[in-house]
């Protein structure tokens, strides 16, 4: 269970989950994307939101302002929670449009939103959960293409409120959050995610 628990933490990171949404986007969407340009866009969103965030953070790290990836010290997380912003920006403006990506574009949107909501809850020493924000906006987010192009994935949407429940757990077992924590962080996550529906759906 230990084991189980560790790993959560690594394989539902907040840093997969903007991937995780551009590949389930592709995949799912009945809309014709040549295979080069699906290629093109995912490997230029996992540069954005996963290479350059993980040298980012061992930057930081040598620089002795970061302990661990986890990011478990509130204080912390204002300079890595700041780049990621202005990466996610730049995803908004120089990989996706809205016209012909517009269901991923504005998930992009939630994700800047929560984003900023968190690191906002910083100066005020609040920790929200990024877990639990990253993974339930990923949740909604494929809620909104189930109902909006009419795709049974309830499965998918078991497994990952399943992932959900298991990496929350984690970061309870491991003590890097409390109750209030967590639930802040889906509020984070669920909310800006709910809002932007309105302008793809």
């Amino acid at each position: 269970m230990k084991f189980l628990l560790k790993s959560a933490s690594f394989l539902f990171h907040p840093i997969w989950i903007p991937l995780a949404g551009s590949s389930f986007y592709f995949l799912l969407a009945p809309r014709y994307f040549p295979v080069e340009l699906i290629k093109a866009k995912l490997l230029a969103i996992t540069i954005l939101t996963v290479f350059i965030p993980i040298v980012f953070y061992f930057l930081l790290k040598n620089l002795g302002k970061v302990q661990s990836i986890f990011l478990e010290n509130v204080t912390e997380r204002k300079w890595p929670l700041a780049f990621f912003a202005i990466l996610i920006t730049m995803v908004l403006n120089q990989i996706l449009d809205y016209y012909n990506y517009a269901a991923l574009y504005y998930y992009f949107v939630g994700i800047l939103f929560s984003t900023l909501l968190v690191f906002l809850l910083v100066f005020y020493h609040i920790k929200a959960s990024l877990h639990t924000m990253a993974m339930s906006g990923l949740i909604v987010f494929l809620l909104g293409i189930s109902l909006n192009f009419k795709i049974n994935l309830t499965y998918t949407v078991s497994f990952l409120i399943l992932a959900l429940g298991l990496s929350a757990s984690s970061r309870m077992y491991y003590r890097a959050h409390t109750y209030s924590d967590l639930f802040i962080g889906l509020v984070c996550g669920v909310v800006p995610q709910v809002l932007v529906l309105y302008f793809w759906m």
